[in-house]
């Protein structure tokens, strides 16, 4: 394999790790955003699927070029509400 394709392949699997990556962002993002209007509303939520995302994305990023995540607790999605309470 020449110079041009090593660095070809090496660019398109950036790409699809990154690509990846993303999709799972928006997963987690969604599901945080479940967890914030549900504790708005009072209703029962937990954060676990939002864990199983976040695990899944660090697990990832130890293979290629994309971030991590922190882990999120219910307290964490509380303290957002409080704090942004009014300003919807």
């Amino acid at each position: 394999m020449n110079v041009h394709e090593a660095i070809t392949r090496h660019s398109q699997n950036q790409h699809r790790h990154l690509e990846i990556f993303a999709q799972l962002e928006a997963i987690r993002e969604q599901a945080i955003e479940t967890a914030i209007e549900k504790c708005r509303s009072g209703t029962p939520y937990d954060v676990n699927q939002i864990n199983q995302v976040t695990r899944q994305i660090n697990e990832h990023a130890k293979h290629g070029i994309s971030p991590s995540r922190k882990y999120v607790s219910a307290a964490m999605v509380e303290q957002y509400v409080a704090k942004n309470r009014g300003k919807e």
